[in-house]
């Protein structure tokens, strides 16, 4: 059950619902690159403290 905000039209908050869902999945999209580069530093940050 969703509660009904007077003067909100539902199908234009749909459409805004799926363009910042698109936002972010090409935000996602365009970060993934960075991901081994983010894990290598983390591990080299943690490379003292993580027991062998």
């Amino acid at each position: 059950m969703t509660a009904r905000v007077g003067g909100r039209n539902p199908v234009i908050s749909w459409i805004v619902g799926i363009l910042c869902a698109a936002v972010v999945g090409a935000l996602l999209w365009l970060s993934l690159p960075a991901g081994p580069g983010m894990v290598a530093l983390i591990l080299h940050l943690l490379d003292g403290s993580v027991p062998r």
